[in-house]
């Protein structure tokens, strides 16, 4: 079976450019990814981090509603314990109005920023994320109609708006084998973030169908693996392209929050000075590769659609 190839878009900042202009950029990526036939395009959630620019994923949702007709969008994703769980619920409730059949919530129980940030932000903490994602899924399926609040529901006379008759597809963001279980037993989708956990997926892929139980979201397990991808004509463009993202990597570990630096000339930049080679511990995973050679013409990479190199790319069995 052939893998689905799908698009996490983090906003990413680079060189000079701002990112109100990050943001904007994205709207362009999601368009291009519509036309080359990706499945999914979804947006991510970070809060203070100059690096990247998707603060407010339902807002990118939105607006990529009216600039893109046929492919799904969604978040990857919406870290729920920072929220209302009422209030995520209706604003994907809204965004599935606009985009009937079209609209993904991907939601993750981190907080998407540091713990000051999330203080500021008001989150519960991740403890709380159990709790927000039932009511979450019943607030979700309760709108859809596909299974009403009772009254001796919690939530009882509590209702999001606006109802039906669809409903949001359900994911969870995972970076562990804990976490992918937990997607299982609720019987939702699973992304493993391979880009974050700088791990191998399988054994949370393995732990998550081994958990599965089937729900009124899904009767069969639906994983999928986020990666950092890249491709060019060459080998050596795709070393080239990747290797910013090694440099990032490297400088991570002396400075917090480095500047990305993107390639701007045709030859593989030279480690700078402060930085050695990474190890694997902190080495992006990523895939350079070129295409076959009797493939037909595709864009050579994400640096097609912006001035970032890089897009993360969320492969597999989506349905």
């Amino acid at each position: 079976m052939s893998a689905i190839l799908s698009v996490l878009d983090l906003s990413p900042v680079g060189g000079d450019a701002t990112q109100a202009q990050a943001v904007r950029e994205t709207i362009e990526v999601a368009r291009a990814a519509e036309r080359l036939g990706y499945n999914r395009f979804w947006v991510a959630e970070h809060h203070n981090t100059s690096t990247l620019g998707s603060a407010a994923p339902e807002i990118l949702i939105a607006a990529l509603t009216q600039a893109t007709s046929s492919i799904r969008l969604g978040s990857g994703g919406v870290m729920l314990v920072n929220y209302s769980p009422l209030k995520v619920a209706e604003v994907f409730m809204s965004l599935e109005a606009l985009a009937p059949g079209r609209i993904d919530l991907g939601v993750g129980r981190a907080l998407g920023t540091d713990p000051r940030t999330g203080g500021a932000l008001r989150s519960a903490g991740s403890e709380a994320f159990p709790q927000y994602f039932a009511l979450l899924n019943a607030w979700l399926l309760d709108a859809g109609g596909v299974e009403p609040i009772t009254a001796t529901h919690p939530a009882h006379d509590i209702h999001a708006n606006p109802s039906g008759p669809s409903h949001p597809d359900l994911f969870m963001l995972c970076s562990s084998p804990e976490s992918a279980a937990f997607a299982g037993q609720a019987g939702v989708g699973m992304v493993f973030a391979e880009f974050i956990a700088r791990a191998d997926g399988g054994p949370s892929v393995a732990a998550y169908r081994r958990a599965f139980q089937p729900s009124v979201f899904r009767t069969r397990p639906c994983a999928a693996v986020a990666t950092v991808a890249l491709a060019a004509d060459t080998p050596e463009e795709a070393q080239r392209l990747a290797a910013p993202s090694t440099t990032s990597a490297a400088a991570s570990a002396r400075s917090p929050r480095p500047r990305p630096i993107w390639p701007s000339t045709p030859t593989i930049p030279a480690w700078p000075p402060f930085a050695p080679a990474p190890s694997s511990a902190t080495a992006p995973r990523s895939a350079p590769a070129s295409p076959p050679r009797r493939a037909p013409p595709t864009p050579t990479s994400c640096s097609s659609w912006r001035s970032a190199p890089a897009c993360k790319a969320a492969s597999g069995p989506w349905n």
